[in-house]
């Protein structure tokens, strides 16, 4: 029997309650809302975790759909993701006093759809994008300005997507979404799909 869920759980399909979280965080949360401590692990099965953050929630028909960020595909996130194409995720807000933790199946999100989001970004954020050998050792920050300035010159003020660079998308097989209770007795709810592919909701303990 699917758990009974009223109030800021309500609904069938947790994407869209992510997103209706979402989008209330951007309102009270004071920096970066969308944050999330992305894991990953490298083909020997070793943890990784770092912020990033989430540009998108996808909604599709039948409760599909998926969570999309942008990175360096040459960076450790990308490089562990094309290894072991699977990472889990917490978002967390302080001032909802809620979180969202999601576990997934990883694809790149098609070129189009990159390129669409890469023009989007302000022309130092790109110029920055084609600049850093992301997660490579460095000599210094000056010679990561430096070539800053040989991509600002060679790359003009309209530059393309990097081909190292884009985005992925979680298409998830769980998701908890969770908020804080008195005295340490939280609200947890775990959603899986069912054989009908039907998303089912579990309430937990705290």
């Amino acid at each position: 029997m699917a758990a009974q869920r009223d109030g800021i759980f309500a609904g069938d399909d947790p994407l869209t309650i992510a997103q209706r979280w979402l989008s209330e965080a951007e309102k009270t949360e004071a920096e970066d809302p969308n944050a999330i401590a992305l894991a990953t692990a490298d083909a020997s099965g070793m943890p990784n975790v770092r912020m990033v953050l989430l540009k998108e929630i996808e909604i599709e028909a039948g409760g599909n759909g998926a969570f999309v960020f942008y990175t360096n595909f040459e960076g450790t996130k990308g490089e562990e993701l094309a290894a072991n194409p699977k990472a889990a995720f917490v978002m967390h807000w302080k001032s909802l006093r809620r979180q969202v933790r999601v576990r997934g199946d990883v694809e790149r999100v098609a070129d189009a759809q990159a390129d669409a989001y890469y023009a989007s970004r302000s022309l130092q954020s790109r110029l920055g994008a084609w600049a850093s050998r992301q997660s490579r050792p460095l000599e210094s920050r000056g010679s990561l300005m430096a070539e800053v300035a040989r991509v600002t010159a060679t790359k003009g003020a309209d530059p393309k997507r990097p081909p190292f660079w884009g985005g992925f998308r979680i298409r998830p097989v769980e998701i908890e979404l969770w908020a804080d209770g008195a005295f340490r007795l939280h609200d947890r709810f775990r959603f899986t799909r069912d054989k009908e592919n039907v998303w089912q909701a579990q309430r937990l303990n705290p």
